[in-house]
């Protein structure tokens, strides 16, 4: 097979057939629901992704829970309370705003990969490690990762592994909140334009990040949107978001 055939064939595979199979879902959906029900949705879904965002911003200028540092680290302590909030806002504020519009979590992307799905995310994954270990060198990156500083002397454990519980926890309420509550939640009434919709406050939220991260945020953003419309899940892009995270920590280490 040449490389424009198969080239043609994954385009078809990951692209034409998301686009028209979202665009068929989105005209089937608003030819038998109510508009008034149509827009509930969106109007819960939009409302919530900003109510949910504004309150995990404000949450993360609280103080830290005294009592935490101190049976801690300092260090976990404040990045342990920024992982809590983000799963907090991302995962269990939206889950409340489903029971309103009756869906279910696994209507938006908690629900098992269909077989086989594991492949493009697999050839993502592949495609990011060099672009990872090219930036891993920069001083933007070096200054930022990995997100746990270690005092000196300690050691990787408990609170180091104690924290990338955490900080795995968080990356499935990203991905639930990006990819299935948003696009998910959203591609009923703008088919494909749900997964342009995401993008704009998930590059967003890379803001504080170095800038080639915030960057590559517009294209996987994009990439993973596509594939979560495709298999109905978002378990294989929290696993590629953990895979990444890893590698950028111990490359940062």
């Amino acid at each position: 097979m040449s490389i424009r055939t198969r080239y043609d064939a994954i385009r078809r595979r990951y692209v034409d057939d998301v686009v028209a199979g979202a665009e068929l879902a989105s005209r089937h959906h608003l030819h038998h629901v109510e508009p008034a029900i149509a827009q509930r949705q969106v109007a819960v879904v939009l409302v919530t992704a900003g109510v949910a965002l504004l309150g995990i911003t404000v949450a993360q200028s609280g103080p830290v829970p005294p009592g935490l540092a101190e049976a801690t680290t300092p260090e976990f302590a404040r990045l342990a309370r920024w992982g809590v909030v983000n799963v907090a806002g991302y995962l269990v504020v939206p889950w409340v705003a489903l029971r309103l519009i009756g869906l279910r979590v696994a209507d938006v992307g908690l629900r098992r990969p269909p077989p086989g799905a594991w492949v493009p995310y697999a050839w993502l994954l592949a495609l990011s490690i060099p672009f990872v270990v090219l930036a891993a060198g920069q001083p933007a990156f070096q200054a930022k990762y990995p997100f746990y500083g270690l005092a000196p002397g300690e050691g990787l454990w408990p609170w180091f592994v104690a924290w990338w519980a955490v900080y795995a926890a968080q990356f499935l309420g990203i991905e639930f909140f990006f990819r299935g509550f948003l696009v998910l939640g959203l591609a009923p009434r703008f088919g494909i334009g749900a997964v342009f919709v995401s993008v704009v406050p998930y590059v967003m939220i890379h803001f504080t990040k170095p800038p080639l991260e915030a960057a590559a945020a517009l294209v996987g953003g994009t990439v993973l949107g596509f594939l979560a419309l495709k298999t109905g899940s978002v378990w294989w892009g929290v696993a590629i978001h953990v895979a990444i995270a890893l590698l950028m920590d111990v490359l940062a280490l």
